[in-house]
């Protein structure tokens, strides 16, 4: 992918994960930590209850950045795929004989509209990661 393109993909990306780790992320760190502090608050407990009780505080957590990773991770396959389209076309061109401009300037145009289109998908996406995020139980 083009630097520019790759660069605006990679913010748009970056502000997204930013404003959820920002708004549901870390407040469930916040909770899992002082759910783990009053598990270590529990002196008749034994050493395998206060293990199992910070596990529980740390599932939430979990679910929550596995979803993130899940998602992110579909929408890279789905952007690879576009791309791997425009590397396909841009052979098929030059294949025909078309001159390196021209296969260039069709990589570039394809490649923009696959970052274009997966920038449109962002608050989509984004807006189910929060209601799946909403839902994970505390």
């Amino acid at each position: 992918m083009a630097e520019a393109h790759q660069a605006r993909m990679q913010n748009v990306v970056e502000e997204m994960v930013q404003s959820l780790e920002r708004d549901h992320i870390r407040k469930m760190q916040g909770r899992m930590f002082s759910c783990s502090a009053e598990c270590c608050d529990r002196p008749s407990d034994s050493m395998s209850q206060v293990h199992q009780c910070i596990e529980r505080c740390h599932t939430p957590l979990a679910k929550a950045q596995g979803l993130v990773t899940s998602e992110l991770e579909k929408f890279q396959d789905r952007l690879t795929r576009c791309t791997m389209h425009c590397n396909d076309k841009a052979k098929d061109l030059f294949d025909s004989g078309a001159k390196e401009p021209a296969v260039r300037s069709l990589m570039d145009r394809c490649v923009g509209s696959c970052v274009d289109d997966h920038v449109n998908l962002i608050p989509s996406m984004t807006r189910r990661l929060k209601e799946n995020l909403d839902s994970i139980q505390q």
